[in-house]
């Protein structure tokens, strides 16, 4: 029997908002591009369109990424995690991820972390 993909979305554990994280990935060399939240809607755009569609928290309206900036993430897999609470989306994407203009979310403020012990070490 094939799954369909409300069963898929079905699958999801949403938070009391009925959000999920989506974190994206670029697909190839698996760069951490940004976070994003997806209501069952926004997933189901993501599953059937090939684009990755969002919920705007602030602005209470989907937003497909790249539709005003041209920066487009073109879904190449999509994963949830063991608890079901989070999505892995893996993309390609067009131009900056980041509404900043940068390439990835994620380079803007380094919290300097302790680093752990070496492994076999304790």
């Amino acid at each position: 029997m094939t799954e369909t993909v409300q069963d898929r979305i079905d699958r999801v554990a949403f938070n009391a908002d009925g959000l999920v994280a989506a974190i994206v990935q670029q697909w190839d060399t698996r760069e951490v591009l940004m976070l994003g939240w997806m209501d069952a809607e926004a997933l189901r755009r993501t599953l059937t369109e090939g684009r990755v569609t969002f919920w705007s928290r602030s602005r209470h309206e989907y937003w497909r990424k790249g539709d005003t900036s041209g920066n487009i993430q073109l879904v190449r897999g999509a994963r949830l995690d063991c608890d079901g609470d989070a999505i892995l989306l893996e993309v390609d994407q067009v131009g900056p991820a980041c509404h900043t203009g940068t390439r990835t979310c994620f380079d803007a403020d380094d919290l300097a972390p302790v680093s752990g012990p070496e492994r076999g070490s304790r």
